[in-house]
């Protein structure tokens, strides 16, 4: 009651002795506490308590706001309409209790309920509920972050008008979860961290290299509906997914991706951009918030040497997000990877690494390092050997349609993203049916969710930079299935997800693991006069 009178700036001089001996009188067993049971005893559940401290001839037993017009000392905004009190006397109206701040004008738009004095029935006199209200936390810090609260129209935090606690409030719809790698796309990714932590609750933002996504993860565990932004290349991508796996969280959280990596191809095709260049993160949360779901297969690989006793490159990932691939796009990443770790200091910017892909791609059409592929590697899909006939010097195995930055290997998808799930039998319990005809994967289309991969053939590096600029529409389709097996005889480049290494002779089965729901950008707007809308797969 004295922290009620202190609050509406009473003076409490005599109020206090009063409230004492009230107190005392309530203490039916005199033994200095009253209990919960002494205090409904004593009427607190029947009479008000403002009506105790005098207000009996103001307050309504319905807890609706008793406005009073106000003088502010500084720029205030409305809590309705959020645009400012003009004015030089009596700028607007501010509730006694629970000190909510309107126009005039806006009065009748504010929420009905003020600050409850009552309790209705017993089940209520048990825990105090918080009643928040938006706004009056300037120069404070949260009493759960202990974060200063940043003004904003000085609406920003809430606190609570019984206890006064302020706090930093999470979303209102969809919490978010931000995980951050500070070190893809150069110094872009230090720049994306600082302007989330300023944005959002640092409790709501994670460096990935101070702890990895566990602290996060486990955060955000019993929290309903949250979503997760990713800011990395594929392979954070590709961490925070598996992270997901071995959490075991309640319900899996989809993902959506803010590209700062060199390539970015699950970004492309989930329509993020290829890169970030700075644009607006509060238009970025925006987008996230208005997305949608798609659920995107993923691939479990076992590789089986032939000679296990033989020493090689470690397998990078045990899953696929993206693809998959054997011979000369590899051969190219391979040869990158090495320089990057050889001399990190010149590859710290996107335009940089493209720039040296080039040059590897160069020197790989002139040496050929991977021709005639098909005497050192053979392919089952489904337990159908394929023919690999033809001067191929790579295979790639898609997952989803955008490779090398950019790149449709397979072809161009007439349907959006999604739509061959829809059609597909209810949980997948049925595995699909392989196809290797040339004119049937003529019509066949790619897509994220229909637990198939496509198997793409590869002529040279001519060839990846004639589909790459589109003098050419795609590689040589080879297959659509479920399962695939692939048997090497030699030492050959590798890649999962644009993480290269040298292979030993072996064996290699892939198979469907899960899907794992991710979140779509909102297609974007047209810019045309009439304002037709494209399709996210139209070109």
């Amino acid at each position: 009651m004295m922290r009620v009178a202190e609050y509406l700036d009473w003076d409490v001089t005599e109020l206090k002795p009063i409230l004492q001996e009230m107190m005392r009188e309530i203490d039916y067993d005199s033994s200095g506490t009253v209990s919960l049971s002494e205090w409904l005893r004593g009427g607190a559940t029947t009479v008000p308590l403002l009506v105790l401290l005098g207000l009996e001839a103001t307050m309504k037993d319905d807890g609706q706001h008793l406005w009073r017009l106000k003088h502010f000392n500084r720029p205030v905004y409305c809590n309705v309409c959020e645009t400012l009190l003009l004015g030089l006397r009596k700028q607007g109206l501010r509730c006694t209790f629970c000190k909510y701040i309107v126009h005039e004008r806006c009065a009748r738009k504010a929420p009905l309920s003020c600050i409850s004095t009552y309790a209705k029935n017993r089940r209520d006199t048990n825990v105090q509920a918080h009643v928040w209200v938006r706004g009056g936390c300037d120069g404070n810090k949260c009493d759960k972050c202990q974060k200063k609260i940043k003004s904003f129209q000085s609406l920003t935090g809430m606190h609570c008008v019984w206890c006064h606690q302020k706090i930093i409030p999470l979303p209102d719809t969809h919490p978010l979860l931000v995980f951050v790698n500070p070190k893809s796309g150069g110094k872009q990714g230090e720049r994306v961290l600082r302007k989330f932590q300023y944005l959002l609750n640092p409790r709501q933002v994670y460096n990935l290299l101070k702890g990895g996504p566990g602290p996060g993860l486990n955060f955000f565990r019993d929290i309903p509906n949250f979503r997760i932004l990713v800011c990395g290349g594929d392979g954070t991508v590709g961490w925070i997914l598996d992270a997901i796996d071995k959490a075991n969280l309640p319900s899996r959280p989809p993902v959506a991706v803010l590209p700062l990596g060199t390539g970015n191809d699950l970004a492309r095709c989930l329509r993020w951009g290829g890169g970030y260049d700075g644009e607006n993160l509060v238009k970025i949360l925006k987008d996230i918030e208005a997305s949608n779901i798609i659920q995107m297969d993923r691939w479990s690989v076992q590789v089986m040497p032939d000679n296990p006793d033989e020493k090689g490159d470690p397998v990078p990932y045990e899953i696929i997000n993206n693809y998959f691939s054997i011979g000369v796009d590899a051969s190219i990443a391979h040869r990158f990877h090495v320089m990057r770790e050889k001399y990190p200091e010149k590859f710290n910017s996107r335009m940089k690494n493209k720039l040296w892909y080039f040059e590897f791609a160069t020197s790989e059409t002139i040496f050929a390092t991977c021709k005639k592929l098909k005497e050192c590697l053979s392919i089952e899909c489904c337990g159908q050997s394929l023919d690999l006939s033809g001067a191929l010097s790579g295979i790639a195995v898609l997952n989803i349609p955008s490779m090398h930055g950019g790149s449709n290997l397979w072809g161009e998808t007439k349907r959006p993203l999604g739509e061959a799930a829809a059609r597909s039998t209810a949980g997948g319990a049925a595995q699909p049916q392989v196809i290797t005809e040339a004119e049937i994967l003529k019509n066949c289309v790619q897509d994220l969710s229909d637990r198939r991969m496509e198997v793409v053939g590869l002529e040279g590096v001519f060839e990846m930079g004639q589909i790459y600029t589109g003098l050419k529409n795609a590689g040589t389709r080879l297959a659509k299935c479920s399962e695939i097996t692939l048997k090497t005889f030699k030492h050959l480049p590798m890649q999962i997800d644009g993480e290269p290494w040298m292979q030993a002779p072996c064996t290699i089965r892939i198979i469907h693991k899960n899907q794992a729901p991710m979140l779509i950008a909102p297609p974007p707007r047209s810019s045309s006069f009439f304002g037709l809308k494209k399709g996210p797969q139209e070109t």
